[in-house]
């Protein structure tokens, strides 16, 4: 396969092929005052043509930022995370710090812990940024982390705790963490699996954390990506008390699906409610083992009610439309949500193509939908509350917005309270953000 043939580095798939830092960005509407802080995105760019297959999944970790400040948009830049084989390859020495488990890549999320800024992607160390995005160390808590780390740790907004997991292609398979406020590592317990599964995300509420043991397995015959979607082997889902052990974790089968990230979980009584966009299934093409997922159907949104006493659970679709990184009021994480957010998405390699963000509403059962427009395709936004919040959706969604006209992308403002009114903000960016993954609001700290 020659690189033109792979969707994925072609179009607004396709990597952008230098750092820049522009400064006084132009803005149409007005940056809230109270916004001070940094908008950060990651996703792949390879450094140079791959040769050969190329996995979506797998390529060189590019984080784009825009930083916002009494009112403006003071800077964008866009840097490659300092792996050692990008050290390598810009002739640059390598950033010091625990050396990875097995592979070494940073593509997948950035997030704000502790006063810092850590570049994550599962299996790997977790990588420090400066705010201004030049790579600083990688960094284990203190340590160790014999599997790196998940891509998608959960912040809790009472205790300021970050929950984590590492899944790994030995026993354990799955070893649940725990980082203290301070940013150090105080808890690690083996978890119990069958096998090697991909858990590319899991749930925490205020009293359990949930694990997905869904089918697709690790195998070492597929690559570049060592997984593929396994029929035989059975789903479910595992439920711990935060204060258990893996004896205490109890198993509960669900319907076969694969589930990449869950919107949110909290306790409904003696039940955990887990709302999720599901997968009808997940790398069961050749296309997808080697390139990205491309088939299966689009995911819709579900609800899971696990019912511990019941010893079972129940699925409830919520939504048929095919949508996926969902997102809610991070201070309501872990407990009940009224609100939810996600993106409008396929499953192929047109996933992106859709103009369409979502808002749902739990408590009334309703959606509205924010229409960017013909030619603008938005993917994950983020909820930051508003300074003054007296409602869970008084704030703002934020993201990047990719215009295919222009082919250069925004990183657009909504008022998540009046969600389908037009942009309370758009600051145009000097060029594209290719698609990518995850990324959050890392706000100034007082």
């Amino acid at each position: 396969m020659t690189v033109t043939e792979n969707p994925f580095l072609t179009g607004n798939y396709g990597p952008v092929p230098d750092e820049l830092t522009v400064t006084d960005l132009e803005v149409e509407g007005r940056v809230p005052a109270e916004l001070r802080g940094r908008y950060l995105r990651i996703g792949p760019n390879p450094y140079s043509p791959p040769q050969g297959p190329y996995h979506w999944f797998l390529g060189d970790g590019m984080v784009h930022g825009v930083e916002l400040r009494d009112g403006r948009a003071t800077w964008y830049r866009n840097r490659w995370v300092r792996t050692d084989e990008i050290a390598r390859r810009m002739g640059e020495p390598p950033v010091e710090g625990p050396r990875p488990p097995l592979y070494d890549s940073s593509n997948t999320n950035v997030v704000g812990h502790a006063g810092r800024i850590l570049a994550l992607t599962e299996g790997s160390i977790p990588y420090e940024l400066s705010p201004t995005l030049e790579t600083l160390r990688r960094t284990d808590f203190g340590g160790p982390l014999p599997g790196g780390l998940t891509a998608h740790p959960k912040i809790d907004p009472v205790t300021g705790e970050l929950h984590a997991f590492t899944y790994w292609f030995a026993e354990p398979y799955c070893i649940y963490h725990v980082v203290d406020a301070a940013g150090r590592l105080v808890r690690t317990e083996p978890i119990t699996l069958p096998r090697a599964v991909m858990m590319h995300d899991f749930a925490v509420t205020r009293e359990h954390v949930v694990f997905f043991d869904l089918p697709v397995v690790f195998d070492l015959n597929v690559q570049p990506f060592p997984f593929r979607w396994d029929t035989e082997h059975t789903p479910r889902v595992g439920v711990m008390p935060r204060t258990g052990g893996d004896a205490d974790v109890e198993w509960f089968e669900v319907d076969r699906c694969y589930v990449y990230h869950p919107m949110n979980a909290y306790e409904d009584g003696d039940r955990i409610v887990v709302d999720v966009p599901r997968h009808p299934t997940m790398f069961e093409s050749a296309a997808e083992l080697v390139e990205g997922p491309t088939s299966g159907g689009p995911p819709s949104l579900h609800r899971w009610t696990i019912d511990r006493a019941a010893g079972k659970v129940t699925d409830e679709l919520v939504d048929d439309r095919g949508q996926e990184f969902p997102r809610v009021n991070e201070s309501v994480l872990m407990s009940r949500h009224r609100y939810g957010y996600a993106a409008r998405i396929s499953n192929n390699v047109d996933a992106f193509d859709s103009a369409e963000y979502l808002k749902h509403d739990f408590d009334r059962g309703t959606t509205e939908v924010h229409d960017f427009g013909a030619g603008h395709h938005p993917s994950e936004m983020v909820f930051v509350p508003a300074a003054d919040a007296t409602g869970e959706d008084d704030g703002y969604l934020m993201g990047y917005v990719y215009d295919a006209a222009s082919d250069r992308s925004d990183l657009v403002i909504l008022d998540a309270h009046d969600f389908g009114a037009p942009p309370v903000a758009t600051v145009h960016l000097p060029r594209r953000v290719p698609y990518g993954f995850h990324g959050n609001w890392v706000p100034d700290r007082d």
